[in-house]
């Protein structure tokens, strides 16, 4: 065995080398961008070609000596070794099989050694070919408890988000935590015990209405979430009274014409004065705008009108009168649900979907299932090639734009699309009642997704008036309580049992569909059928789609499209 110089033009490939697929473009310029920094670390391995010529075979180091190659050099080092009996054929599959990626802890600890060295976090990006945020990314592992540090190496890694958490934290608190919480010998740590043990608020920079002058006011120092969304601002502080107490001074300071500040239940919901009707529409001149702070801590704003109750002649107006209606043995028989009932219904799944899209996890595969989802939604209007009056590109097109360079190359890596995908579902996918409804397919996606945990509690005044007797009833009995003789009992029985820790959701408001609802959306399964056997052409397909689930009369009416049942 002997080290030589040698031009690496000069070497010849061993047809016999295991690894004959291609290697991916972004391996070959990570080694390319390796090679150009450092050279080559670890010689090609050759040996004289047995058929008498005088000329080198590859035996290990194909991608090395094309690399070199690319990057110009005149001469690199190779290791020339006997020829194996096999043509090296165990020898490259042992050498590429024994090959294993750094785990991050091996590759902070890595990085840390060149940064001792002089190296900065700039240049050993360019000799990685990694991003300057994944380099800062692993030095943050410098902030986590040595003896966590040694549970990961082991290959039992947290998620990002957990890491993350555990990365903020105190060194003292890591380590109470973790005493609580470590792990047997042999087995895997929890953890998401670990990181909810460690987790605290976070009140981000994105969300304040306040400037540099109340934050200063308020001593609210930001720090950088390098773990999040690279598009996006990631500051936050975990000083939660000072950044509220900043946006409440905001709120007081920037209050619009005819405008209030309004409290806040325990669930995030704005208190409305009463006998105040809120408007969910466009608030009109005489209406109020109050303004509030939601869960995250952002400024939120609400439209309403205070109710002119005006007597009948001859008669004295009642302080209820929907509850007189429910007491009289002559009244018309109410739905379980009123229609302000289902608009609110639509705006709660609306919302726990967004929730549920914007932080729940979810894997890839469901990503892309629910993009087709969500463009096969009713309220979805796209340019398309194909033909047809759609349009929606210009909403569709800024989320595009976010996976190019400046240049107009497609460039991008996972983290910006999964952003741009959930971005894309949340603009796509609606329960409003309305022209905006997405129909069954949003339901869908909400089951899918886990949406149900968002929902927010429903047993307040508000929603409670917008249901039946036998609702109420059946309500109160869910929750153990008796019903009352008078509705308006059964009601304030049913808002003081859940205003504690008891949360409703009413069950018409779960995101399952109806099964008559997917059967009417599999119906177009049957068109791709037809088009294979000598069917309809795809514009008859779609008349007939569209002739099939719309009612008579008004075919663009998606409170009944796919079947759903009209009011």
């Amino acid at each position: 065995m002997q080290i030589l110089k040698i031009d690496p033009r000069a070497l010849n490939a061993n047809p016999d080398d295991i690894r004959q697929s291609k290697s991916s473009p972004q391996a070959d310029a990570l080694l390319l961008a390796t090679v150009k920094a450092v050279g080559i670390i670890q010689p090609p391995v050759v040996s004289q070609q047995a058929d008498g010529g005088n000329g080198y075979l590859i035996q290990a180091g194909h991608r090395r000596v094309r690399a070199a190659i690319e990057a110009g050099l005149d001469e690199i080092d190779v290791v020339v070794t006997d020829a194996a009996t096999d043509n090296g054929a165990m020898r490259s599959m042992v050498e590429n099989i024994a090959r294993e990626p750094l785990n991050p802890v091996d590759q902070w600890r890595g990085i840390e050694r060149l940064v001792a060295l002089g190296w900065t976090e700039e240049a050993i990006a360019v000799a990685l070919s990694l991003p300057v945020r994944q380099i800062r990314k692993l030095r943050l592992l410098a902030n986590v408890l040595p003896f966590m540090l040694d549970q990961m190496a082991k290959g039992d890694m947290p998620n990002e988000q957990q890491l993350r958490t555990i990365a903020a934290a105190s060194l003292d608190d890591q380590k109470e935590v973790w005493k609580a919480n470590k792990p047997k010998k042999g087995d895997t740590a929890s953890w998401w015990q670990v990181a909810n043990g460690l987790s605290k608020t976070r009140m981000f920079a994105r969300d304040a209405s306040f400037g540099d002058d109340l934050r200063e006011a308020y001593g609210i120092e930001w720090a950088d979430d390098l773990f999040g969304p690279a598009d996006q601002d990631n500051r936050f502080t975990t000083n939660v009274e000072a950044f509220l107490g900043g946006q409440q001074e905001w709120m007081t300071n920037n209050l619009p014409n005819k405008g209030t500040i309004v409290e806040v239940n325990n669930w995030g919901q704005p208190e409305l004065p009463k006998k105040a009707e809120r408007v969910y529409g466009k608030p009109g001149k005489g209406d109020v705008t109050g303004l509030y702070l939601d869960r995250d801590g952002k400024v939120q704003s609400v439209h309403y009108r205070m109710a002119e109750t005006k007597p009948a002649k001859g008669q004295t107006a009642t302080s209820d009168g929907a509850d007189v209606a429910d007491d009289s043995a002559t009244a018309k028989q109410r739905p379980d649900v009123t229609q302000k009932g289902l608009d609110m219904i639509g705006d709660f799944r609306t919302d726990a979907l967004h929730d549920a899209l914007a932080r729940a996890p979810i894997e890839d595969d469901m990503l892309m299932a629910l993009l087709v989802l969500a463009f096969a939604g009713l309220n979805v209007r796209v340019d398309s090639g194909a033909g047809g009056a759609l349009y929606g590109g210009a909403r569709f097109g800024r989320h595009a734009a976010r996976l190019f360079t400046e240049d107009g190359r497609l460039s991008f890596d996972m983290d910006t699309v999964r952003a741009t995908a959930r971005a894309a579902l949340i603009d796509v996918l609606s329960c409003r009642r309305g022209m905006s409804n997405s129909g069954v397919v949003s339901r869908i996606a909400g089951e899918a997704i886990g949406a149900d945990t968002y929902l927010p509690n429903m047993g307040d005044e508000d929603f409670l008036a917008c249901l039946s007797r036998q609702a109420l009833e059946l309500a109160a009995a869910g929750a153990g309580i008796e019903p009352k003789a008078r509705v308006r009992d059964t009601r304030s029985a049913l808002v003081e049992h859940f205003a504690g820790d008891a949360s409703l959701v009413h069950p018409s408001a779960l995101f399952a569909p109806d099964p008559q609802e997917v059967t009417a959306l599999l119906r177009h399964a049957e068109t791709a059928e037809e088009d294979h056997d000598g069917g309809p052409t795809q514009q008859e397909d779609a008349e007939g789609a569209v002739a099939d689930d719309a009612p008579e009369g008004d075919l663009h009416d998606h409170d009944t499209a796919y079947g759903i049942a009209a009011e």
